[in-house]
């Protein structure tokens, strides 16, 4: 499904469908700090029910399927739900996977202990979303954005590889991240309270092969660069990680979290 989005881009044209089968091999790359942060605050655990916007290829719910909760996972690509219901169904998971855009959804109220928003939250039309979100969420119910980004100016080797992207894609909106608390938009106050919120950095483990993944399975290229483009980012990219980057690295990334309280 083709998405366009004034705020994102420049509108530029993305389609998370193009690069479904390189999301689910390179992007579950979150360490286990990240679930445990969640888990340490009462979170996705044993006993609740939790739904999961922009699930992807259903990254979030896979990691913390065994600390017990029964999860959902909506997604608005056909394609990546259908690589999520795949890699569930593989490791013996019964989790709920739904192609459905987080404006459309349509549950019952208060069906939800928790609902999580991991790495899509600005994508969502926010007046429309959030006092729907409220209302599906039960009385003290919990909204939880995620987020985790490389650092372009701290590290050499992530910072090569954004200036390759921007490259080819000079709209690219999601280069140049600095740390900060996640944006939460006003709105929002309107249906809840902030609890908690954190950030905190990573290393996070790759090899060239699976930056190279990682790379190509973001937003600004290989779900938004034509055949002939991606073809030439490709071929510069793997030349650059050769002359760059060692066999096994790292890269520094921050994490961030917010816990938001139903009013």
């Amino acid at each position: 499904m083709e998405i366009i989005d004034e705020r994102i881009d420049g509108g530029k044209a993305f389609d998370w469908g193009k690069t479904s089968k390189d999301y689910a091999m390179y992007r579950d790359i979150y360490p286990d700090i990240f679930y445990q942060k969640i888990v340490d605050r009462g979170l996705c655990i044993k006993g609740q029910n939790v739904l999961d916007l922009g699930t992807g290829t259903g990254v979030l719910p896979r990691n913390m399927y065994y600390y017990g909760a029964t999860w959902t996972g909506t997604d608005i690509s056909p394609e990546q739900i259908e690589q999520a219901e795949q890699l569930a169904k593989a490791a013996g998971m019964n989790i709920r996977f739904q192609a459905e855009a987080t404006e459309n959804l349509n549950f019952p109220v208060e069906s939800f202990d928790v609902i999580t928003a991991c790495q899509c939250f600005w994508y969502f039309d926010h007046e429309r979303v959030i006092p729907h979100l409220a209302k599906l969420l039960k009385p003290n119910g919990r909204l939880l954005i995620l987020y985790m980004a490389w650092l372009p100016y701290e590290d050499a080797i992530a910072g090569a590889s954004e200036e390759l992207a921007l490259k080819y894609n000079h709209e690219w909106t999601g280069a140049g991240e600095t740390r900060h608390p996640i944006w939460i938009p006003d709105v929002t106050y309107r249906y809840f309270e902030l609890e908690d919120h954190e950030e905190y950095d990573v290393m996070v483990p790759f090899t060239r092969e699976s930056w190279h993944g990682r790379m190509k399975a973001c937003r600004g290229v290989g779900a938004s660069l034509s055949d002939e483009e991606l073809l030439a980012w490709e071929n510069e990219h793997k030349e650059l990680l050769m002359e760059k980057a060692p066999k096994k690295f790292e890269v520094r990334h921050y994490a961030a979290l917010a816990v938001l309280k139903k009013k």
